[in-house]
Parts: C-alpha cells; sequence; structure tokens
C-alpha cells in the first residue's frame, strides 16, 4: 500500500499520488502515459495530473497493480471497482501486472492461443497473485512460460507449478531458472511451439532470448525497446550486463534473419505497434538496422 506521509511533493493536487519508495523502474509510466512522468530531479514517479475519465481512473489503478514496491495509490480507496488485470492489448496479448520488485518492475504477458499451436503462453513472470492466477486461469491456464533471461524469472515457479507448465530459458541462464523443463542452446533460432521462435541474442545477458510469434510479434525482454521521444529503437547501453559487442552481434542477427515484427513488448522500456508510429517511422526493420550501426559506434 502506498504511504500516504511519503508523498511525493511533485504531484500534482488531489487524491492519487506516488510515494518515495519509487525505485524508477518506469512500469507506472508505462501504463499511465500522460498522467505519470519521471521527475528528472530524483527519478521517482509522479502524477502530473489527476485522472478524470473513467479511462483515465482505469490507467491509474493499473499503475497502482503494476508498481512493483507499492508505491502508488489513492488516498482514501484500496481497490479498483473491477478487474483491470489482465490487460488486454489485442492479438492475444495481455498485461498481466503485479510487476516483481526481483524483476525491477520488469513487465509480464500472456498470450492466448489455441492448444493445436502449443497453447497459451507467460513470456516473463510477474510476482506470484491469486489476482493474475485466478483470470489466467479463467483464460485457459498457462502452457509454456518464456523466460526472456535471467533478470525477468520472479516467480515463474509457482506458476509452472499451478498449471502445469513447461518452463524455456537459455542454457546461460539457467542458474535463474533451476527449475525449467526446456533448455535451449547455443545462438541457432529454435520453434519452441507452432509459430514461436525462441532467438537467442546474447548481450544483456548471456543468455538473452527474443521470441517471434505468428510472424509478427516480437517479445525483446530487456534486449530492444522503443524511444518514444526520438522515435526510434534502442539498446540499453547502461544496463548491459554481459557484453555490448555481443549484443551488437546479436541484434543484427536478428536483423538478417527474415525475421519481422510490427508489435514490441518489451521487459524494460516502452513497447509500440507500428501501426501508432507516425507514417515516416513505421518500418521496424529499418529502425532495427539503424539501432544496429548506431550500437557499433557506442
Amino acid at each position: 500500500m502506498a504511504r500516504l506521509d511519503a508523498r511525493h511533493p511533485a504531484g500534482a493536487p488531489g487524491p492519487w499520488f506516488v510515494d518515495h519508495r519509487c525505485i524508477d523502474c518506469d512500469a507506472a509510466r508505462h501504463v499511465a502515459p500522460g498522467l505519470i512522468e519521471r521527475n528528472p530531479g530524483d527519478g521517482i514517479s509522479y502524477f502530473v495530473r489527476q485522472p478524470t475519465t473513467p479511462e483515465e481512473i482505469d490507467m491509474a489503478w493499473r499503475a497502482v497493480l503494476v508498481c512493483p514496491t507499492r508505491s502508488v495509490g489513492h488516498v482514501t480507496e484500496r481497490r479498483p471497482p473491477h478487474a483491470v488485470f489482465p490487460h488486454d492489448l489485442s492479438d492475444g496479448v495481455h498485461r498481466l501486472g503485479h510487476n516483481s520488485r526481483d524483476s525491477f518492475g520488469a513487465h509480464s504477458y500472456l498470450m492466448v492461443r489455441p492448444i493445436e499451436r502449443g497453447g497459451n503462453l507467460m513470456i516473463d513472470a510477474p510476482r506470484w497473485t491469486r489476482e493474475v492466477a485466478a483470470p489466467v486461469r479463467d483464460m485457459g491456464g498457462i502452457d509454456h512460460i518464456l523466460l526472456s533471461h535471467r533478470d525477468d524469472v520472479a516467480d515463474a515457479e509457482r506458476y509452472a507449478d499451478e498449471f502445469g507448465a513447461r518452463v524455456w530459458i537459455h542454457h546461460d541462464d539457467r542458474s535463474a531458472a533451476p527449475h525449467a523443463t526446456d533448455i535451449l542452446h547455443g545462438r541457432d533460432p529454435i520453434e519452441v511451439a507452432p509459430g514461436v521462435i525462441a532467438f537467442p541474442v546474447p548481450g544483456h545477458t548471456r543468455g538473452s532470448v527474443l521470441f517471434h510469434i505468428d510472424g509478427r510479434l516480437l517479445f525483446s525482454g530487456d534486449s530492444l525497446a522503443w524511444d518514444p521521444k526520438r522515435e526510434r529503437l534502442i539498446a540499453f547501453r547502461r544496463a548491459c550486463w554481459y557484453s555490448w559487442e555481443e549484443q551488437t552481434a546479436s541484434l543484427d542477427r536478428f536483423a538478417a534473419s527474415g525475421l519481422r515484427f510490427d508489435r514490441l513488448f518489451c521487459g524494460h522500456g516502452w513497447s509500440r505497434d507500428a501501426s501508432d508510429l507516425s507514417p515516416a517511422a513505421t518500418d521496424f526493420h529499418r529502425h532495427l538496422v539503424a539501432l544496429v550501426e548506431r550500437m557499433r559506434d557506442q
């Protein structure tokens, strides 16, 4: 529960607030854009204005439930009047919320797919809560948990046990998920379920993996994100834990692979759809090639 006595003073007057325990993970800003922004002085999120419409109030509640430190809150209300997670992002993709501090607030997703296509996928994992497990069960459970890298495992084991799911991780990050049932090796892409391609991209961590699904959806973990201000793809140079040179080479291999995507879902950083971009910025592949060239110069 957010602490009113630690309310950030920069926040807009009103009942919604963020407290000083914020760890600058960006998650609340992603689900409540235009309402919550980053204070440049200390990195703490704050409400730049109070929500007014029903849609904005839902966004504020998502910020409450996505925050890994429980730093977002309302002066009097403790629970949303209706469920705001899982949040339907279309194409069968749902943001799960309830981000884990163990993953520094990384996002996780459920993708609902028919059993003949391998069944439902959880991409990375939130913290364990019945508030996720119950609606996921109603949506058909989880058949596969796809772990993009060691940082965003969170409570994957609890969800795997609950739903009898297979758990995939790369061998080089396996120590973070000893419960994993399926281990990826090397750098060659592999189809782990119909239409689900695991593409190893060592760099952010040694065992980082992209998951390319149904020919157009990319789940990038922490290897790739969108910069909404400059309208271009980015990688996190200051949060590269294994090798920037390897990450550059990995993304270059992915760009040359022939795999294309028009929707990007990130663990950290901003996700984006090609349809939301300006006419001059709709080709993700062109942006990926340009990113690799910039990375070579860094």
